[in-house]
């Protein structure tokens, strides 16, 4: 009986636990405090030398809960790639992904030598426990801190955490060898082209097994029926099954979940908006749990004999060994200067590497303790600064883009036996771009509308009105650009006046005969630009109905877009005593001119 008490207990307290990890998102959310981090504090005060006091080194169920949560999360990550996003990053990000984790870890590895005072082949299996970025924080930080990130950095960024794990995998596993080799009395030397080839058989691999993998779970998945809700556990067990049979082949199972990932994300998928959605609800439990276990396994009186050492290290990592590596690796791809220096910044640290430290602890390496800890000093240095400064930097730099993420509802439904539409569903708010201008695209076919609790055909309800649920027919890919139509806009609202302003043009329209016609001052160099140019120019070529641009002491909006391009916008002027200054007839003459376009 004492047994089943226990467990019990450890139950209601794990179930405790994760509650509070889930509750604390709130409060980091309003501090602007990185998430990933309240979840280490909260494992730390479940730890031995927190109020807790939960004696916790099972450094073999540490790794294997790291392994289950990346295999998730990376399986997410690739969900989310959309394939043309990464046009102009797949080379830029290889390179990151490969030659700057060799640079990182060699860079890292000599200064250890020096700070620790250990041989230098113990230096660089600590560099290769570091020099990996973290898919988990990149992905997190960047998509629930709401910034946009121009096309091109923000796919090298992603790609690049998603899959540079295997290269730092496959260093620590090698370098640990060579360390045992050492210990048990022989030499250690590195053999540059059987280094190579050896990793080059271990990308084959998970490249091979991700795509085949990727290829049958959306061919099975596309015809197997199965009762409801089933579909997405089943697209996570394929993702599981698939990293722990790729690791077992000697193949990096982590790029072969994101690749399976990425496969299913950009074909057509049975039950597609619920596998997204139940495993964005899986990724954040992933998280949540390896966060939560790193947290418990460290401990805090041990870790604070390595703090200022392991400090130095991520400083010199920080500021010295990444940014050399990357502007080595970017530089023949054109980058400027501040893409360099930004993506320098972003090399964020987080559960790959003190996973990575578990290995020599597993393996009996000297030095064990040694590695953990400085990679968990590491980890908290590179949440609390960088992931503190993800958001201020790319705005200094001027690398985000100046769109703010509206917060949207939608309701998802497949339509079995075909899988070119899927039913969505939006509550219609005063505040969102559908209400105030904006209109619905002719591909999203309007299927009924829910109103004071009714349900009518679009005939029968006529115009959307606010507090209605409108329903409509959309191919898949197109959803998330229906979702800034029904999107809260309240941000752009200016007095009592619609977003979109009083007027509305074409997005042909050149910016001289605005600024002309209204007196609004504009650089020279943009007023050759049309109004579908300049948002083009400024949003990555990927702007989204209210999106929004300064010009001069007036607010240009995208009211329609399709295909990527702003087909009608509007102007807001701050006030309308700008416009009385000319005589009604010659703004009749300007709407007349516009309209025989």
């Amino acid at each position: 009986m004492e047994s089943i008490s226990l467990i019990n207990g450890l139950l209601l307290f794990g179930a405790l636990l994760v509650a509070l990890g889930i509750l604390s998102s709130l409060i980091a959310t309003r501090f602007g405090a990185p998430l990933l981090l309240v979840f280490v504090g909260l494992g730390m005060l479940a730890g031995e030398d927190g109020p807790g006091g939960i004696i916790f080194n099972d450094y073999r169920l540490t790794y294997m809960i790291g392994s289950l949560a990346l295999a998730v999360i990376l399986f997410d990550g690739g969900l989310r790639t959309h394939v043309k996003a990464l046009r102009g990053a797949i080379g830029p990000a290889t390179l990151l992904a490969t030659v700057r984790v060799m640079v990182t870890a060699g860079l890292v590895g000599w200064a250890a030598t020096y700070i620790f005072d250990i041989p230098l082949i113990y230096g660089f299996l600590l560099g290769a426990i570091v020099a990996s970025t973290d898919a988990a924080a990149v992905f997190f930080l960047i998509h629930t801190g709401g910034l946009q990130l121009k096309q091109r950095i923000g796919a090298t960024l992603e790609m690049e955490s998603a899959t540079n794990d295997p290269v730092a995998v496959f260093l620590t596993m090698v370098l640990v060898e060579m360390v045992m080799a050492m210990t048990a009395g022989g030499t250690w030397h590195i053999n540059v082209l059987s280094l190579l080839g050896t990793l080059a058989v271990h990308t084959i691999i998970g490249t091979v097994t991700g795509v085949a993998g990727g290829l049958g779970a959306s061919w099975l998945l596309n015809r197997v029926n199965l009762p409801g809700g089933l579909h997405p556990l089943l697209a996570i067990a394929i993702a599981v099954t698939l990293y722990a049979a790729t690791s077992v082949l000697d193949g990096s199972g982590f790029l072969a979940v994101y690749l399976a990932g990425m496969i299913l994300g950009n074909r057509p998928l049975r039950a597609q908006a619920s596998i997204v959605t139940v495993n964005d609800a899986a990724t954040w439990l992933a998280q949540i749990i390896m966060f939560l276990v790193l947290g418990l396994l460290v401990t805090p009186s041990k870790l604070i004999n390595y703090a200022i050492p392991a400090a130095l290290i991520a400083g010199f990592l920080l500021l010295v060994a990444r940014p050399v590596a990357v502007w080595l690796c970017l530089s023949p791809f054109g980058f400027s200067w501040r893409e360099k220096t930004f993506v320098s910044w972003v090399g964020l640290r987080g559960a790959v590497s003190i996973f990575l430290a578990a290995i020599p602890t597993l393996s009996g390496v000297a030095h064990a303790e040694l590695y953990f800890n400085v990679a968990f000093v590491v980890v908290l240095v590179s949440l609390l600064i960088q992931g503190w400064t993800l958001t201020p930097a790319a705005q200094l730099l001027k690398l985000a883009l100046p769109r703010t993420n509206a917060p949207v509802q939608r309701f998802e439904m497949d339509l079995p036996g075909q899988l070119a539409l899927e039913m969505v569903g939006y509550p219609v708010l005063a505040d969102s771009a559908v209400m105030n201008g904006g209109a619905v695209p002719v591909w999203a076919r309007a299927a009924f509308v829910i109103r004071n609790q009714n349900i009518l055909t679009p005939a029968q309800a006529g115009p959307l009105k606010t507090g209605d649920y409108g329903y409509f027919l959309a191919p898949p890919e197109r959803v998330p650009r229906l979702d800034q139509l029904f999107a809260a806009h309240a941000e752009l609202l200016v007095s009592d006046e619609p977003f979109f302003g009083e007027f509305a043009f074409p997005g042909e329209i050149k910016l001289k005969e605005l600024v002309t016609f209204y007196g609004l001052p504009i650089d020279a160099d943009l007023v050759d630009f049309s109004i579908a140019e300049l948002f083009s120019t400024r949003f990555d070529g990927k702007p989204d109905v209210g999106d929004h641009l300064p010009i001069g002491g007036a607010e240009l909006i995208a009211r329609e877009v399709d295909e990527d391009r702003v087909t009608r916008a509007g102007l807001q002027l701050d006030a309308l005593s700008v416009v009385t200054v000319h005589s009604t007839s010659r703004l009749t003459r300007l709407f007349s001119q516009l309209l025989k376009r």
